[in-house]
């Protein structure tokens, strides 16, 4: 017998299928039935160094080495028996072998036996190797197929004969094991079929492929394996096949690919304010990779920034956003998906159902509507829809889709919050500032409003248009520190004062000084209370610039005053000039310092008045005189319509997003004729209360307006009476004006002001100020630097005061 070859190595190489005890293999020995050694191998000598000259004839005990005191009894071993002994080499050493005993059919009536021994560490690693091979045939949770050449199966291991439902793929390819397969693995092959061709050209493994597919047992679900192919050769390296080792890792690959759906969700959902963005972004997200289809179906009122009562139904109705350009409202159905979803705030689930829009018969579609939360409000709902589906949803499922829809619901409901605040920041502009300027005779109107902060819509920046008696007109621009809504407050506080003291008739400077010191006050207000210890913002009126305008048709003339601000622009209607006049400059509001000046201008008839702050002209990348020079060139063109002019102006000056409040007002000047004014110096002597009344009335025929020449000829008399009786000395003056009413006004040297009183029975007087009060439409006092005005407006019989709205913003 030839000697085992004992390198693990070189057995490794050649993959001999014989153990080390096959008796082709094995050392031998056979003995009698007393253990007496009756043959000896060449194998046997080269194992233990014995010749058979020093072995045949003797007891095989001699050759055992002892343990425990006693020799092992081979010759009691039982058939086929195996066990690992210790013998004594020929040189001294032992030899741990394994044994195995067979017997041997002879004549003789004590039958010998054949004993087969091996080295113990290479039996042992033989042993471990065949259990090896059949852990993976019987036991692997594996699945193993090798493939010949033809890349054909020729074998599989039982993991994968259960997987597979028992089938028998013997004869089939790769491809053909499962049905609608399709490699998933980026810059793979196609088909497995191409990848084990290249593992069996190239000899280069393929290391966990993903392919999906249905397994025969189970054709209704789609699994995922991660396969892996190396090729088989022989000792030589001839190429015999290849080996597929595969696992079911669907639920692994479906967690992962869940995983990643809410990773991108986390990145993509919601990157805006807007309602109908965020459901384009939820369906770009879900849809194909995590359902067929989605709608996101948001109650009337979460669209409009309210937010629904927490715990009470909703009754709807839905509007289905971010499924076309518009969203579009759907009627909400009793009994429902989305009504039961957002009546028990649970998912629903349907299984089966047809689509009753397109009347697709049932079976097959799968529709899952989860309700938009936050927290205890109902926003609206989330409905995937599942094509061609029988499975029903697994937990993992529903785990996603609540997950998704939780991360919609907040950027729904933060969305809804911001709505809800850029609704009340512009309904407070639009309250703060004139959206309806008066159409006057005095002038003709244009303007334009860009607040930096457009998401907010609201800015510091402010204009008005205030009606003054006797047709003059006060025109405002004013420019608050800062933007977004504190200066938006803030501009609404001081318009509110500029309008409450232009009333007054007040002069630009000292209504300018008096908005001053209401600055003034109230920064001192909060100094006290950060004295007290108590935390207030800054006060934003501080630094406030303003520009405050008084325009008298009947003169032609325009008195100006600013705190701070930049200079208009007046452009002259003759020559089409622009000019920048120098004003006085005073400091801006609440800073104190210098005092507040007027100019006054002489402004001819359709003479072009620009009022802006500063935002228009300046900014971070704006040269201010350039800006300037644009403006001229724009204003150049005097004739053309207001509104064009402004267009214009915004065009060339603001072609970008600005980074300021910008506010323009444009203002068209025009001047009342002769015939609508007429003025009479008298004496102050009470002789010329008569004459007053005389004047008053034939003036009042002569403009065809007889029916309010009673009350005319009353407050005439009525006002020039208390001028003679209390002005101090000099001309009392007598005004009638005709314009959109009639304005009467008598003008003296007195300073005194007339308080309007209720007479009791026995007052002989004070009366008269109370009969006007009653029967004009308004009266009041202004004060000049000579004295005092008196003045009271009629309506005109049949003529109404006709407005200009304006679309909103500008």
């Amino acid at each position: 017998m030839d000697a085992p070859d004992r390198d693990p190595a070189r057995y490794g190489r050649d993959e001999d299928p014989r153990g080390p005890l096959d008796v082709s293999r094995a050392a031998t020995a056979v003995i009698d039935a007393g253990g007496t050694v009756l043959g000896w191998s060449a194998a046997a000598e080269e194992l233990l160094g014995y010749t058979p000259a020093e072995v045949l004839g003797r007891p095989v005990a001699r050759y055992v080495a002892q343990e425990a005191g006693a020799p092992v009894p081979l010759d009691a071993l039982p058939g086929r028996a195996r066990r690992t002994a210790v013998l004594r080499h020929r040189d001294g050493h032992t030899v741990r072998v394994s044994l195995a005993v067979l017997p041997l059919n002879t004549e003789d009536a004590a039958p010998a036996r054949l004993m087969a021994m091996a080295d113990a560490d290479e039996s042992e690693q033989w042993e471990a190797l065949q259990s090896m091979l059949r852990g993976l045939v019987t036991q692997s949770p594996v699945g193993l197929a090798i493939y010949d050449t033809a890349l054909k199966v020729v074998w599989t291991n039982q993991a994968l004969c259960v997987e597979m439902g028992n089938s028998q793929y013997v004869g089939q390819g790769p491809d053909e094991m499962v049905g609608d397969g399709h490699v998933l693995t980026p810059n793979s092959p196609p088909t497995l079929t191409e990848t084990l061709r290249g593992v069996l050209e190239s000899g280069r493994p393929v290391i966990d492929l993903h392919y999906r597919g249905r397994a025969p047992v189970d054709p209704d679900r789609e699994r995922v394996w991660s396969c892996s192919y190396y090729r088989l050769q022989d000792a030589a390296g001839t190429p015999l096949g290849v080996c597929e080792e595969s696992v079911d890792i669907t639920e692994r690959y479906l967690a992962q690919q869940r995983l990643d759906l809410l990773v991108r969700a986390g990145g993509s959902v919601g990157v805006s304010l807007d309602m109908e963005r965020t459901a384009r972004e939820l369906a770009a997200v879900a849809v194909p990779s995590f359902a067929d289809d989605l709608v996101v179906d948001l109650l009337a009122e979460v669209l409009e920034g309210d937010r629904p009562t927490p715990g009470a139904t909703p009754h709807g109705p839905l509007v289905r956003v971010g499924a076309g350009e518009e969203p579009q409202r759907i009627a909400l159905l009793p009994d429902g998906p989305q009504a039961r979803a957002l009546a028990t705030g649970l998912p629903v689930r349907e299984d089966g159902v047809a689509d009753g829009a397109d009347g697709a018969a049932g079976g097959g579609r799968a529709r899952l509507t989860v309700p938009l939360r936050a927290e205890a409000s109902v926003l609206g709902v989330v409905t995937f829809t599942w094509e061609h589906r029988v499975n029903a949803f697994d937990p993992g499922e529903l785990a996603v889709a609540e997950e998704l829809v939780a991360r919609v619901a907040v950027c729904v409901d933060n969305a809804r919050r911001y709505t809800r605040e850029h609704t009340a920041a512009l309904m407070l502009q639009r309250s703060l500032l004139p959206r309806i300027l008066p159409r006057l005779t005095a002038v003709e109107l244009a303007y334009r409003y860009l607040p930096a902060d457009s998401k907010a819509g609201v800015g510091g920046d402010w204009f008005d248009v205030i009606a003054l008696s006797g047709t003059r007109v006060g025109l405002v621009v004013g420019d608050v520190v800062g933007h977004g809504l504190r200066a938006a407050a803030t501009m609404g506080r001081l318009r509110t004062s500029v309008r409450a003291l232009a009333r007054l008739d007040l002069a630009p400077d000292e209504l300018l000084s008096r908005l001053d010191d209401l600055v003034a006050q109230a920064a001192n207000e909060r100094a006290a209370v950060l004295i007290d210890g108590e935390s207030v913002p800054d006060d934003e009126a501080l630094g406030v610039t303003c520009l405050y305008a008084v325009y008298d048709p009947v003169a032609g003339t325009c008195s100006m005053a600013r705190a701070g601000h930049p200079l208009p622009a007046v452009v002259d209607p003759a020559t089409g000039a622009v000019r920048f006049p120098d004003l006085p400059a005073g400091p801006p509001l609440g800073l104190g310092g210098l005092p507040f000046e007027s100019a006054e201008l002489q402004l001819p008839r359709g003479s072009l008045l620009a009022l802006f702050t500063d935002g228009l002209v300046r900014g971070r990348d704006r040269d201010v005189d350039v800006q300037l020079d644009a403006l001229r060139r724009v204003l150049a063109g005097h004739g053309r319509p207001l509104d064009e002019l402004c267009d214009e102006t915004v065009a060339t000056l603001l072609p970008r997003p600005v980074d300021d409040d910008a506010a323009l007002l444009l203002v068209r000047t025009h001047t009342l004729g002769s015939h609508q004014v007429a003025v009479w110096e008298l004496e102050p002597d009470p002789r010329s209360v008569g004459r007053a009344r005389a004047l008053a009335v034939r003036q009042v025929s002569e403009w065809g307006l007889d029916d309010l020449a009673f009350t005319t000829e009353l407050v005439v008399s009525e006002l020039v009476t208390n001028a003679v009786r209390y002005a101090a000395s000099g001309p009392v003056q007598l005004r009638l004006i005709r314009d959109q009413t009639l304005i009467c006004e008598v003008s003296d040297t007195g300073h005194t002001s007339p308080h309007l009183r209720r007479a009791s029975g026995d007052d002989e007087g004070g009366r008269g100020l109370f009969l006007i009060a009653q029967m004009t439409q308004q009266w009041g006092t202004r004060y000049t630097s000579s004295g005092k005005t008196i003045w009271a407006e009629q309506a005109l019989p049949l003529v109404k005061t006709p407005s200009v709205r304006r679309p909103w913003p500008r």
